[in-house]
């Protein structure tokens, strides 16, 4: 699937109708209706209610609710409830709870649960899907299926160490093999039978949350833990399609979140989905570069915004209300990287459990003409306005920067160098460089051949701690063929086993980037070391790499009199027809400025300057025409140099674009340009 398969551009939310008497339903529609809503993600969290005990199933509520959609000409988004066990399953069979990283195994309570190794557990959950299929899956309108809901947690029950056992089997084959690939002669570790292996918690070999004994066998348990958690969306997946082949299915994910290897997660789904909740401190570019990784997932694919906030979280330390326009504007803004869809939790706001303070679209002022409601009204009269035009759209990147799940637990696992490296804040700060000169970036697997890779000007990777198999050889030949490549400190140090690759930092990259880097400074925290990047003084933080240059050139140089002053601190080699930089420590913005700075000069990368809260993406479509969306992320007024865009019609906005213009806070305008 390339596109979108909803044939209108979906504007609603999720919708809990069943916590509310009937009579509630019809103002509902008639305020939905109004504000131009015409979906309803329904069914989250109703296990309960749909079936009351084991052999006994009630669909009468769920067909109700259905019937009033239907009636109303809302499209909808089917969920499958199983993201939250019934009482009666947890009690009459207690090894379907899970088990935690203490040891401590769970009573009935809370949501996600189940273990997901469970048997009992993947049988009632993927029946209970099944049985939904068969009832409503012939439905026009019913547009897409929701398995489950924010899957996540990890399980260290028996059943997992037993599944986890036979994963391991079937990986290693022996347990030479597993030996050898977990380096178990550390701490006395080597196992010589299978049932010696259990799960690395709080009990054996977990070393808090975030370290572990022999990490490869960490890195193995996350690997999984995902794919056991992935097997339950394959149960259910495969429950449905027996009765209903052809309708799109989605869980929705949590951007970078940890837990879960979403790119291998992305392979099941016919469309992304994915929930947004930034906090109120939480820079656009940031928000972006979730945006762009949900698009990444599937290669490009228009994905779902299946939740945002329309007001205000509840479950965050400080809770802010959107302000007077930013719900608009952070809508457009994940249209612009590729959403296809804008939802909302929720449509009603609750009246209790934990989430009662979440806000909605209806508050609990339930009153048709709050702030919010104006507001949506006015964004659903826009989008109904424009119609399709703005789905389906590709987004045309110069630059690639690489995110890898298997990274990201390596470097945090990481007993060393510092507890402030951390794998998204290291890609952030570096994406939010390309950003801030309006550079579209693609979010990218390690897995792409060099040819898929030469699709891009740039590839950037910082901290590719971990390189798997074909890795390098596919950047050494992207480079070779004119590509630039950027890597940072901790790359290249690592196998996919999480072994040290012998030879000294950064391993497989050494020949290519053309230096050695012989150790590795931690920076005590709040401090700086002096970097003279050309004509510009800048700084490094967290690490600094003492490095030796082996044919590359030096950039940039530590400066202060500590024992590495004068040696590299950004370099670059040429390598056949292309360049590989190496940055040494965690340049500062000013650096990170005149690294992409030169990058714009030397690969000629397209580039827009705006000012710093307001933003441009562009997204193609195949029917030739391109729209420039405009996006003020801020609450003040801005004014952009337009005049490239003069004369162009605006598909949200007042009229043709003038040589200037002025974006009100959190202002939107979408030009048009065939």
């Amino acid at each position: 699937m390339t596109k979108t398969p909803f044939k209108q551009f979906l504007f609603g939310g999720d919708y809990n109708p069943e916590q509310w008497p009937r009579e509630v339903w019809a103002d509902d529609m008639q305020i939905l209706t109004d504000v131009h809503m015409n979906e309803a993600t329904i069914n989250v969290f109703s296990w309960a209610q749909l079936q009351p005990s084991e052999e006994t199933y009630d669909f009468s509520t769920l067909d109700a609710i259905v019937e009033t959609l239907t009636k109303h000409g809302f499209n909808i988004v089917l969920a499958t409830s199983t993201g939250a066990l019934p009482a009666w399953l947890a009690t009459r069979y207690p090894e379907v709870t899970r088990t935690d990283y203490e040891g401590r195994h769970a009573r009935y309570g809370g949501r996600h649960n189940a273990c997901p190794t469970s048997p009992v557990f993947r049988f009632y959950g993927a029946r209970l899907a099944g049985k939904l299929a068969e009832r409503y899956g012939h439905l026009d309108n019913v547009v897409c299926w929701h398995i489950s809901n924010e899957y996540g947690g990890y399980c260290y029950c028996d059943n997992c160490a037993k599944a986890f056992r036979v994963w391991l089997r079937q990986k290693y084959g022996t347990l030479d093999a597993l030996n050898a690939a977990w380096y178990t002669h550390f701490w006395s570790h080597t196992f010589y039978d299978w049932e010696e292996i259990v799960p690395p918690n709080a009990l054996s070999d977990g070393i808090g949350n975030d370290h572990i004994v022999l990490s490869g066998m960490g890195l193995d348990w996350r690997r999984f833990q995902s794919d056991a958690l992935l097997q339950n969306l394959k149960d259910e997946k495969a429950a449905i399609r027996q009765y209903d082949p052809n309708t799109p299915i989605t869980t929705n994910l949590m951007g970078t979140f940890k837990d879960l290897d979403y790119f291998r997660w992305a392979k099941e789904l016919d469309i992304v989905s994915w929930d947004s909740y930034p906090r109120f401190d939480t820079p656009a570019s940031e928000v972006a570069m979730r945006h762009d990784l949900m698009r990444g997932l599937k290669g490009g694919q228009p994905f779902m915004l299946m939740e945002q906030t329309p007001s205000q979280q509840n479950w965050q330390p400080y809770n802010a209300t959107k302000r007077p326009g930013q719900m608009r504007a952070m809508s457009y803004q994940a249209i612009a990287h590729g959403a296809d869809t804008i939802q909302y939790f929720q449509l009603r706001q609750g009246r209790g459990g934990t989430e009662k303070f979440h806000g909605a679209i209806i508050s609990h002022a339930d009153h048709d003409e709050t702030r919010i409601i104006r507001e949506t009204r006015a964004l659903g009269e826009e989008l109904q306005k424009v119609g399709t035009k703005m789905m389906n759209g590709r987004i045309h990147a110069q630059v690639g920067m690489i995110f890898d799940w298997d990274n990201y637990w390596s470097l945090e696992y990481s007993s060393g160098p510092s507890v402030e490296m951390k794998y998204v804040d290291q890609l952030r700060r570096y994406y939010a460089a390309f950003y801030k000169q309006n550079i579209a970036v693609d979010m990218i697997p390690t897995d792409l051949t060099a040819a898929q890779l030469g699709q891009y000007a740039v590839i950037v990777a910082p901290v590719l701690i971990l390189i798997k198999p074909g890795v390098s050889e596919a950047i050494h030949q992207y480079v070779k063929n004119g590509g630039t490549f950027i890597t940072t400190y901790m790359s290249g140090i690592n196998d996919e086993h999480d072994n040290v690759i012998m030879g000294g930092y950064p391993g497989p990259f050494r020949d290519l980037c053309g230096i050695w880097a012989e150790e590795t400074d931690a920076l005590p925290p709040h401090t700086a070391v002096p970097v003279q990047f050309g004509d510009t003084q800048t700084s490094g933080s967290i690490v600094a790499n003492v490095s030796h240059l082996e044919g590359a050139e030096a950039l940039a140089a530590y400066g202060g009199d500590d024992f590495y002053a004068g040696t590299p601190a950004v370099s670059v080699n040429r390598y056949g027809s292309g360049n590989a930089y190496y940055i040494g420590t965690v340049l500062d913005e000013k650096g990170l400025d005149t690294l992409v700075a030169r990058l714009i000069t030397e690969r000629g990368l397209a580039h827009f300057t705006t000012p710093a809260n307001v933003e441009l993406t562009t997204r193609s479509y195949a029917a030739g025409y391109r729209l420039h969306f405009l996006v003020n992320n801020g609450g003040q007024s801005e004014t952009v140099d337009t005049h490239q865009f003069a004369g162009l019609p605006t598909l949200v906005g007042d009229g043709p674009v003038q040589d200037k213009t002025t974006l009100a806070p959190y202002g939107v305008l979408v030009i048009e340009e065939q």
